[in-house]
């Protein structure tokens, strides 16, 4: 697993993620126990989330958890080649800047067909991604110089639903 120096310089190497439109280069559905399943689209809506998901199961279900994203290059740089791209567990692997700056919370996302919206709630690593992904990869994410770029994720909650694709478009609205 990659080193936190490691992360870091791979990330500021790269090509800076699109800002307002982007791809969904993934769609997860968390099917419990710690088991993804990547799937070519989903159904979002604001009663169940993503279809199949373990969101909508849960007792603790809150709307502002509903979806997660994570910029698909922080996932494959913390999965590097050694996990599977949905290790991460969130549920959209988008090509697009979900930092603070282009979407504070309130800001709204078209992804395919349906409207999500940026939550207030954190999304923040915890046990389960440094498990999957390693403890250097959640020191990474977690660093107090990258809350604002939100490598970690966002959540969202879905305001209007909508069919989400891989190749889709996602972009603020």
């Amino acid at each position: 697993m990659a080193t936190f120096e490691e992360l870091e310089a791979a990330w500021c190497a790269g090509p800076p993620p699109p800002r307002a439109r982007g791809t969904v280069r993934l769609v997860v559905r968390r099917i419990g126990g710690g088991a993804h399943e990547s799937v070519a689209e989903a159904l979002l809506t604001p009663e169940g989330g993503l279809e199949g998901d373990r969101w909508a199961k849960s007792s603790t279900a809150r709307p502002d958890h509903q979806i997660t994203l994570i910029n698909a290059r922080v996932a494959e740089l913390v999965t590097a080649g050694r996990q599977p791209l949905d290790a991460p567990g969130d549920n959209l692997h988008v090509d697009l800047d979900i930092g603070t700056a282009p979407l504070p919370v309130g800001a709204r996302l078209r992804a395919g067909e349906a409207l999500l919206e940026i939550s207030e709630a954190p999304h923040t690593g915890c046990s389960k991604f440094a498990a999957r992904v390693g403890p250097e990869a959640l020191r990474w994410v977690n660093h107090p110089e990258h809350v604002a770029r939100r490598l970690r994720g966002v959540n969202c909650r879905v305001v209007e639903p909508g069919r989400v694709r891989v190749g889709d478009t996602i972009a603020t609205v």
